[in-house]
């Protein structure tokens, strides 16, 4: 009788070994959706204090764009750096880096309405 008790015992060590491999990995599941996932709530643009320090030089709505690039008012400058602009850029836009602004502003006309961006 005490050799059918302890065969039944034994037997139960894998089941309970198995129970708790699946806790484990519950728990660690359970801490990585909660963790993993996205901030729902939005966060301010990381550059806006220095957007605020000019506010002289006025911000051009999207709609205003559109029309000014369809109608060939403006001139369109991608001010990221060059690979950037090779990835992909504002149809007809020239680059010209911001590091380089300083030197080449010479290529822009004052009197063109001049729209840069960097996105």
């Amino acid at each position: 009788m005490s050799q059918q008790r302890s065969s039944s015992r034994s037997s139960l060590w894998p089941f309970v070994l198995i129970g708790i491999g699946l806790l484990v990995l519950a728990g660690a599941g359970a801490l990585y959706f909660t963790t993993s996932q996205p901030d729902p709530t939005p966060t301010p643009a990381r550059f806006l204090p220095a957007e605020e320090t000019y506010p002289e030089i006025p911000r051009v709505k999207l709609v205003d764009a559109k029309t000014a690039h369809d109608d060939g008012t403006a001139v369109f400058v991608d001010v990221r750096d060059a690979s950037s602009y090779a990835n992909a850029h504002v149809k007809g836009a020239l680059s010209l880096p911001l590091i380089e602004l300083d030197k080449r502003k010479g290529e822009l006309k004052p009197s063109d309405w001049i729209i840069t961006y960097c996105t």
